[in-house]
């Protein structure tokens, strides 16, 4: 049975975040709110863990999940040729709404579903986000819902959505509008991966960083 705490209460927060952790180390999967959605959590190097996340969801291997990762150091240690508009633009953007695909590092031994060998990183807003991933490092992350149905803004939406399939949910409250971010709206992704070949980067997802200001960064000759 699933296990709930108020993350909005410092012991509740404790506890919370102690058997995520927990959780986690099983393979077993964690609701945590980030700064766009609340999101479904799983070990990022568990191939089990992944497909127990899919299976929640409701999703196939066709669509991997996003990870998210504690800061732009881990940038490194998960994507190869990342290129200097890439590097601007989690400078610019990061911690925030930002998701940019690149190429995965050919060592990594982890099973995303079928990613064609690339990877879609983030570093999230979100205090309680955050303190999970620098705890237990990368996590794959998809949103807390049913596929087709709306992303869950609170625990109890989550938790209708999800149920048992979840270990543990960390309650932050209700999500609003984060510095402008519109509510209920996901991170903006990119497809940086043209980038290394002389091409252009691809806006895969209109999020909460608007294509202008994407554009703003890298330059409107290199956005396709």
């Amino acid at each position: 049975m699933a296990s709930r705490y108020d993350c909005t209460d410092s012991d509740g927060l404790l506890t919370g975040m102690r058997l995520a952790r927990a959780a986690l180390g099983r393979g077993e999967l964690v609701v945590v709110p980030t700064d766009t959605v609340y999101g479904v959590a799983a070990d990022a190097f568990s191939a089990t863990a992944v497909q127990r996340l899919l299976d929640a969801k409701g999703r196939t291997r066709q669509s991997p999940p996003p990870v998210l990762i504690p800061g732009p150091p881990t940038l490194d240690a998960l994507a190869s040729d990342i290129p200097q508009q890439v590097r601007d633009l989690v400078d610019e953007f990061w911690p925030g709404g930002l998701t940019v695909i690149l190429r995965a590092q050919p060592s990594l031994d982890w099973d995303l579903g079928e990613t064609r060998g690339t990877v879609a990183l983030r570093m999230p807003d979100s205090r309680i986000a955050l303190e999970l991933l620098q705890e237990v490092g990368p996590l794959a992350v998809s949103s807390a819902n049913s596929t087709g149905d709306p992303a869950a803004m609170d625990a109890d939406q989550a938790e209708a959505m999800l149920g048992d399939s979840v270990a543990v949910y960390l309650d932050g409250g209700p999500l609003d509008a984060h510095e402008g971010y519109e509510a209920s709206t996901g991170s903006t992704i990119v497809d940086a991966t043209g980038l290394s070949d002389g091409g252009k980067l691809r806006i895969v997802r209109h999020g909460v960083i608007s294509d202008d200001e994407i554009t703003r960064v890298v330059g409107a000759d290199l956005v396709g």
